[in-house]
This record gives C-alpha cells, sequence and structure tokens, in this order.
C-alpha cells in the first residue's frame, strides 16, 4: 500500500509538473474583442507578419514583395514579414496548430471555408463590418496613406463570398472561376463542331469518341499510346457544380448537410460509365490536366482559371518537355452544362483575413496593410501573372488594366492569350457564378463531395463493380471519415487526420510529457523492485 501511494504520487507529481510546463510555453488561450482605436500610433514601431501561397510562379513572389517595399515606404514604422507557402492546406494547418498558441499571423492569404473553422477560438480572427466603414482608417478612409478602394468599388458578388455567420470576417483578395480548356483541333478532328456553351451531353460524347484504339492499342485519335479524353482538376468542384446546375441539394447555411441524395447517386454513375470507357480521369488519380492537354493527350481539361498560364501550345508555365509538345488550337470555354441557357459556375479565390492580437494598435497596422493589397497596382500587378480578375471595379475599370486585356495574344508572356481569354470568361460570367455555403465542417463536406468521384474513378480502374451497394457503402464511408453524422460539423481542430494532419504543438508537448511520466513510473517500480529482491537475498 505504501508503494503504490509513494507510484500514484509520483505520477501526480509528474503530470503536474509536465501540465505546469505546458501552461508556461504556451500561456493562455483566445484573445480580448478587438476595439478600434481612435487614432493609429505612428510612433511606436509594428512588425507584422503576412503569411502567402505561391507555387512557381516568381512573379506572383515579385508583387507580394514590391507591395510590401511600396507599403513600408507610406508607413516606415510598419515592418512586413512575408512567409510563402506551396499550397493554401499548408497554410490552413499551421493557423490551426498556431492557434492553440497564440501564434497566427497577423495577415493571412486564406479562404472563407477556412475562417470558419479558425473561428472556433475565441476572438481568434478581427470581424471587418466596423473597420469597413471607419472613416479615418476605413475603405476609401481619410486618413489613409494610399488610394483605397470603397466598399462600393469592390465586386459585390467578390465581398459577399467573405461573410461568416452573417459578418465580414475577410476581404476578397484575387477572384476566378473553373474553365474548360479544349484541345479544339482534335475535337474537329473528331468531326464535331464546339457549341457556344459546352454542355454535359457533349463532353462525355466527345470524350468517349476519342478513347477509341486501333489493334496495337494505339489511339486512333492521336497516334499516341496515352490519351485521356476528359480530365478534372478538382473534383469537388466538378460535384459541387454538377449538383448546383441539377438545382440538388449540397448543404444549407446552417451547415445541414444534403449531399448524399439521389441526384448525386445518379451523377456518380455517369462518372463511372464513362471512367469505364476510358473516357475520364482527374488529376489526383493521373497528374495535372495541363500536361495531357499541351501533349496532345486530352481534349477537355477542367482547371481553374488561375492555372492558364500552364495551358496551350505555347504556355509560359507548362511543365512538360519541349519535344511533347504538340501544335493546337485552344479553346477556353466555361465547364460542361445541363443547361446552357442558364450557366452555373462556382466563384472561388483567395481572400484575406486580419488576426486578432493583444495590441489593438498592431490590429489596426495589420489592417492597413491588408487593404494595401486591394490598392490598383496590387491588383493589377496579380491579377497579370496569371488567369485571376481583380475584385475591385476601381481596378478592373482602370485604364492601365483595359489596356492589358485588349492586347491579347501579342506575345506568350504577358499578354499570353490563353491568360487574357480566361480573365475575360470570368468577368463576362460573374453575374453566373455562386459560392458554398460556409460554416465550421464546409471544408469537410467539399472534401468528400470530390472523393466519392475520386473512388469510384479508382474503383473503376480496379474492376469493382459500382452497384447500389456500393454507393451506400460510399455514403456510409464519406459520413465516417469526414464526420458528416454530426450535423455537418467536423472536429476540425482535433487534429484528425481527414483534416488536418499533423497535431498541434500543446497536443504533442502534453501526450509526450505523460509518456515520459509513464516511463519514470516503470522505471521507478523496477528500481524498487530490485532494491526490494538485494534486501532480502542480503
Amino acid at each position: 500500500m505504501i508503494k503504490m501511494k509513494k507510484i500514484t504520487a509520483f505520477f501526480l507529481a509528474a503530470v503536474t509538473a509536465a501540465s505546469l510546463a505546458l501552461t508556461g510555453c504556451h500561456g493562455s488561450q483566445g484573445q480580448q474583442e478587438f476595439v478600434i482605436p481612435e487614432e493609429f500610433d505612428a510612433s511606436k514601431e509594428y512588425e507584422i507578419t503576412f503569411w502567402a501561397k505561391n507555387d512557381t510562379n516568381i512573379a506572383q513572389t515579385r508583387v507580394y514583395e514590391k507591395a510590401i517595399e511600396d507599403f513600408q515606404a507610406l508607413y516606415p514604422n510598419i515592418h512586413v514579414n512575408l512567409r510563402l507557402y506551396t499550397d493554401y492546406g499548408r497554410i490552413y494547418n499551421d493557423v490551426i496548430t498556431n492557434i492553440s498558441t497564440n501564434t497566427t499571423p497577423n495577415v493571412c492569404i486564406t479562404y472563407p471555408d477556412h475562417i470558419a473553422t479558425y473561428l472556433t477560438g475565441t476572438n481568434t480572427v478581427v470581424p471587418l463590418d466596423e473597420l469597413f466603414v471607419h472613416e479615418k482608417y476605413g475603405l476609401g478612409g481619410s486618413e489613409l496613406s494610399f488610394d483605397s478602394p470603397t466598399k462600393e468599388e469592390i465586386v459585390p458578388q467578390f465581398l459577399n463570398e467573405c461573410v461568416v455567420n452573417g459578418r465580414y470576417y475577410a476581404i476578397p483578395y484575387m477572384r476566378s472561376t473553373e474553365a474548360c480548356y479544349v484541345n479544339k483541333t482534335l475535337v474537329e478532328k473528331l468531326g464535331y463542331e464546339l457549341p457556344e456553351v459546352l454542355t454535359w451531353d457533349f463532353v462525355w460524347e466527345v470524350s468517349d469518341a476519342a478513347a477509341a484504339k486501333d489493334a496495337d492499342g494505339n489511339y486512333l485519335l492521336n497516334g499516341q499510346k496515352v490519351m485521356i479524353p476528359f480530365i478534372y482538376k478538382s473534383t469537388d468542384n466538378m460535384m459541387i457544380q454538377m449538383l448546383k446546375q441539377k438545382g440538388a441539394g449540397y448543404s444549407t447555411d446552417a451547415g445541414e448537410i444534403q449531399i448524399f441524395n439521389d441526384v448525386t447517386k445518379e451523377l456518380l454513375y455517369t462518372v463511372a460509365e464513362h471512367a469505364k470507357t476510358g473516357a475520364f480521369s482527374t488529376f489526383k488519380i493521373s497528374s495535372y490536366p495541363a500536361n495531357f492537354l499541351n501533349a496532345g493527350q486530352c481534349l477537355f481539361a477542367v482547371d481553374s482559371t488561375a492555372g492558364a498560364t500552364w495551358m496551350g501550345t505555347y504556355a509560359p508555365l507548362s511543365d512538360i518537355s519541349a519535344d511533347k509538345f504538340v501544335e493546337f488550337e485552344t479553346e477556353v470555354m466555361t465547364i460542361p452544362q445541363f443547361d446552357p441557357e442558364n450557366p452555373s459556375m462556382i466563384s472561388q479565390g483567395p481572400s484575406i483575413c486580419v488576426f486578432n492580437k493583444s495590441d489593438p494598435q498592431e490590429v489596426l497596422a495589420s489592417w492597413l496593410f491588408a487593404q494595401f493589397l486591394l490598392t490598383n497596382e496590387v491588383q493589377i500587378g496579380y491579377a497579370q501573372t496569371e488567369g485571376y480578375v481583380p475584385v475591385t471595379s476601381k481596378a478592373q475599370e482602370s485604364a492601365e488594366y483595359q489596356d492589358y486585356i485588349s492586347r491579347e495574344g501579342e506575345d506568350n508572356d504577358l499578354y499570353y492569350d490563353v491568360k487574357i481569354k480566361a480573365a475575360k470568361l470570368l468577368m463576362s460570367y460573374t453575374d453566373d457564378t455562386f459560392v458554398t455555403p460556409v460554416f465550421n465542417g464546409s471544408t469537410s463536406l467539399r472534401d468528400a463531395s470530390g472523393q466519392m468521384i475520386e473512388n469510384v474513378t479508382k474503383s473503376v480502374k480496379r474492376k469493382q463493380e459500382i452497384n447500389d451497394a456500393y454507393m451506400e457503402e460510399l455514403y456510409s464511408d464519406m459520413i465516417s471519415l469526414y464526420r458528416l453524422d454530426q450535423g455537418g460539423v467536423k472536429e476540425e481542430l482535433s487534429g484528425g487526420k481527414a483534416e488536418l494532419g499533423e497535431l498541434p504543438m500543446t497536443a504533442k508537448v502534453l501526450i509526450g510529457s505523460l509518456a515520459c511520466a509513464w516511463v519514470l513510473i516503470i522505471l521507478y517500480v523496477i528500481h524498487d523492485y530490485r532494491k526490494s529482491r538485494q534486501i532480502s537475498e542480503s
């Protein structure tokens, strides 16, 4: 009994020490609600961090660096540190990890779906409603050192995407949609003529025809061993847009999950049918659509308009070797539609949020920088790097931007025709775009929507039978994997493998501390046992 009391006391002491160490290292959670200072204190020095995404487009990095340089020239007391990430998922994971330690960045490129999860922390992200209309420091404010757009000069459809739980928690930064990049040359070689608006029936029919092979296994259309007629980059967008076009359920604003319906099942059967003919595949299964398109191995490549600089014979950012290129005419079209008279496509693209800090002046400094990213020079400069469009009418209608889009095709770099066509496509169809409801768990639902297409396509390639029993099991697996049976709210701060990857550092430290405590207990028991034996043997 005495020994057990000693062990218990030792264990409690170890756990207590671990807990104290954890608290000492990471401090308290949450922030006080942000209150706008009456005046910005320009006498103080501020150091703020800006997390942004850049893949391989060095021109985008230069836009960020130039924006920081120009901003710091106007506000020499605000120092901006840029941290670049290769994808938005990594930014999301790092923000989640840092929320628990109050070490989030000051300004972050992100998505509203992600912000909905960030808001599970107390006062983590700053609501911007009052900042938007602040007389001095709001959009178009009187005390700004730069020419900021007013709230009315931000494209309303893009601004509305930044509403979470009824409040503005972000400002739009760039906008894109999806486009279908078409090898018009191969389509016409098959004997088809492109319609004004692509339909799903047309794309499936032409893709099936393009999958025909000769007796030696070569594709009749291109004479090669490789041909994937129709490749979709983002299968979550594919499913979401098909459901929207069909008027079928996806989710409600309140987070009610509606995706597991008969229309979804019907769409998945269609995907399976054309995957079986070899007409369809996805980015996750095969690789980038652009790589196949540019090599004459794909007719319909659906990707973001922001990916336009990778698409086409003369694409400036193409990843394939020069000897693989095939000369063809590229057409930039809307994604396939069920009703071409009433087109519908998703609006997407990065937004900017501001994180709360203990010093309101630091938050205000962060807001000034975030707002600076909406100025014409930054907006136009970034939009020219890919097929994005500026988020303000102020930039879109400026003489500089109008001159840029009027010079389509002058070269294969700044004025690359496919890139400018992609931007024009979004501007022409802005009123036909939509966004999905945002709530804590909407990221999980989005992932599940794409994963169903991925799973069905993989199963077809593995010769599995796609029937009602398969579909029921698929639905059950998605609900379980993404925890969609919890009212659509996934435990997104739990570090679960489906969403967040690694555990937050606080959890790692606590688990490690407990493991060390148990090791010490075991060592203590072994030591005590040996000591007892030595005494008994003597």
